[in-house]
């Protein structure tokens, strides 16, 4: 998947706080969380976010689920 743009900034500083490169990990189909495959959404939204923040379904699902 085409990762969304970042400015250059935004992408060292999720590199350093996550030790993870983003883009790399989008291209890759791997999420930048956890480091499983993410090639299975639940729908387009999902996908999308994917190319956003680099988060397979599983860690969307924990990251934005109400309570």
């Amino acid at each position: 998947m085409k990762p969304s743009k970042k400015t250059l900034a935004i992408n060292q500083l999720i590199h350093q706080t996550f030790g993870v490169d983003r883009e790399k990990s989008i291209r890759s189909d791997v999420c930048a969380l956890c480091g499983k495959p993410a090639i299975e959404f639940e729908d387009e939204l999902s996908r999308k976010e994917f190319s956003i923040s680099g988060m397979c379904q599983s860690c969307q699902d924990k990251a934005f689920r109400e309570e």
